[in-house]
């Protein structure tokens, strides 16, 4: 079997993965599937350790999708002094975009703006501003260089003001000394996470989302499994919740910590471990609203503000406020969103308005709890506890360095377990890696075999890798999955089946806002693409008109809260507006009810 076939995430892989969680015992039972725990379940499953994943609501549903899209080394690490971080995080970047993930991470330049001072007597501060950002930006760069790996970014660059301004016209010339180029990595997060997910599966993880691990099971003082609920069973099935048994569990869920050490107040532990949630908020436009070809990073009094280009949109974020209420669906507010047009509209030469807007996301960081008053200035670094035997907690770290902390706890897994074996997952390419650069070079060849443009080839190459091959086949299979979705002509028709026939993928929102980014990247939010989209995936997963009419009437009513959160003065409102929408996980086996008769608010269009 090929490694695709085995990395299926099919709804008859979930149903055979569920009688696995039931029946066999685990040497690994990993909860949460973001990209620190897909990542541990890989690492995992790559020493040949019997491994299980369970996440409670989709792939990446967190944090992991929520992110400024960035592989990146922490320019700002440097000025705080942190060159080990600096160093873990530009050594995964170069793995990532050279050898593990080359068709998902790839490089995007950004300008480092430098501020204009005024005649002669601003000279000096412009010298030592250039001096300052450069030796930085050089240091960056020697960083990937010596030390990281395989650099896989361009070489930084100094700029004029008019040569900044040559490429990034938007730029306001009043507020402009010159700039530096230099680069990073981009990556579509949540496509990572499904592909860390899927090449787990295929080395044998047993992976089943819609699963929340709802209590630990223990023997005197030992962690011996995990109760979980399936919320997908029907309502009042004896088969909605059921005991795992694991040798060893490794808790990696993120902003959700906390909640597991709740699940030891009852014998007295505390596991030394505390996580704060700093939200941070993104804004999404279009990419006709600002004239550039590089990205910007952009001092604030706070924090650091991205421009970011991604495909024919900007992103614009972030913010860095400390979070404390519903940590699920974190709500971006009408403050949020001024605050980010007021600071990038101080570069800007056209200032933007919540006109522009196509999308709106907030995402929470889960930072170790320390003493600092502010969020931006918490620890960015991971750790590893054992509150109990058998049961493994890690938290912190970033995005970028997800491989750094798989690696550490399941050390320590396997340590406990007995196991010798290394850490193989540095040499390790993930599903669609292999044989990506050949295809690349040949996309011509490969669109003319196939009878498709060479455009929509590079498209699927650039989310799927060489994976691509099993989307041109459901084309070839129905040449109708060739055709545009519905609202999202830069999507394919064929992409919302493999997402419930491949990725795991079970509800709406599962495919619009994270194997697509339809939620985020059109005005519409991805309403005018809610039927299209019901017909592909019902057609796979067996829906019938009553359930498609609830998957839309679900996705229509979180579109309509998520805009009234965005219109509230402050977090508390918004959160509360927010949760005006019920979560379609868990409706049935929650509520009591299958959902046919629920009424919910319909969106306007």
């Amino acid at each position: 079997m090929s490694r695709s076939a085995a990395g299926q995430l099919s709804p008859e892989r979930r149903a055979a993965d569920l009688r696995r969680l039931r029946a066999e015992r685990f040497d690994v039972l990993v909860i949460g599937g973001g990209v620190t725990g897909a990542g541990a379940a890989l690492d995992a499953a790559s020493r040949g350790l019997k491994v299980a994943l369970v996440e409670a609501r989709d792939y990446a549903a967190g944090t992991s999708s929520r992110s400024s899209k960035l592989i990146h080394g922490g320019l700002r690490y440097l000025e705080q002094l942190e060159f080990h971080l600096v160093h873990e995080a530009l050594t995964e970047r170069g793995l990532l975009a050279t050898r593990l993930a080359p068709h998902l991470v790839r490089p995007v330049p950004f300008l480092v703006p430098l501020p204009a001072g005024r005649g002669l007597r601003g000279l000096p501060a412009r010298i030592f501003r250039r001096s300052y950002y450069g030796a930085g930006v050089a240091a960056y760069d020697a960083f990937a260089g010596v030390f990281g790996g395989g650099r896989g970014m361009p070489l930084h660059r100094h700029l004029t003001r008019e040569g900044a301004r040559r490429i990034f016209p938007s730029l306001r010339a009043d507020v402009l000394a010159g700039a530096i180029r230099y680069y990073d990595g981009q990556v579509d997060d949540a496509r990572l996470v499904v592909t860390l997910a899927r090449t787990a599966a295929s080395l044998g993880a047993t992976v089943v989302s819609s699963a929340r691990a709802v209590g630990l099971i223990r023997q005197a003082r030992e962690v011996t499994g995990v109760r979980v609920r399936d919320l997908e069973a029907a309502a009042g099935s004896p088969d909605a919740e059921f005991e795992v048994r694991a040798r060893t569990v490794i808790a990696a869920t993120g902003v959700w910590s906390d909640d597991m050490s709740r699940m030891l107040d009852d014998v007295g532990l505390r596991p030394g471990i505390r996580v704060r949630a700093s939200k941070g908020v993104h804004l999404v436009v279009p990419r006709s609203a600002i004239t550039g070809e590089t990205g910007l990073i952009l001092r604030t009094a706070t924090s650091v503000l991205f421009v970011i280009p991604w495909g024919g949109h900007w992103i614009i974020g972030t913010t860095d406020t400390d979070w404390r209420l519903d940590r699920s669906h974190p709500a971006a507010s009408a403050r949020d969103i001024d605050y980010l047009l007021e600071q990038v509209n101080t570069v800007l030469d056209r200032p933007l308005t919540t006109a522009d807007i196509e999308g709106v996301y907030a995402g929470l960081r889960p930072l170790l709890a320390g003493e600092a008053d502010s969020t931006s200035k918490l620890s960015r670094e991971h750790a590893v506890f054992e509150p109990m035997l058998g049961l493994l907690l890690v938290a912190g770290g970033k995005y970028t360095t997800y491989r750094v902390m798989a690696s550490d706890v399941v050390d320590r897994a396997a340590h406990r377990l007995g196991a010798v074996r290394p850490s193989r997952t540095a040499d390790l390419p993930l599903l669609g890696a292999d044989g990506y650069a050949a295809m690349w070079r040949d996309r011509a060849d490969l669109a003319r075999r196939h009878g498709v443009p060479v455009g929509v080839v590079e498209h699927l190459l650039e989310r799927y890798g060489s994976l691509t091959l099993d989307l041109l086949a459901l084309i070839e299979a129905d040449p109708l999955l060739a055709s545009p979705l519905a609202g999202a002509p830069e999507y394919l028709a064929a992409e919302v089946t493999y997402a419930a026939r491949a990725e795991g993928a079970l509800h709406l929102e599962d495919v619009l806002t994270r194997r697509t980014r339809i939620s985020i990247e059109t005005s519409h939010r991805g309403l005018d693409s809610a039927e299209h989209t019901a017909e592909l995936m019902g057609a796979v997963l067996g829906w019938d008109d009553a359930v498609r009419a609830r998957e839309i009437a679900h996705y229509r009513a979180r579109v309509e809260a998520e805009r009234q959160s965005q219109l509230q003065p402050d977090d508390a409102a918004a959160d509360a507006a927010r949760l005006g929408a019920p979560d379609v996980r868990g409706f049935a086996v929650d509520r009591g009810t299958d959902g046919d008769s629920v009424e919910l608010p319909s969106s306007p269009r």
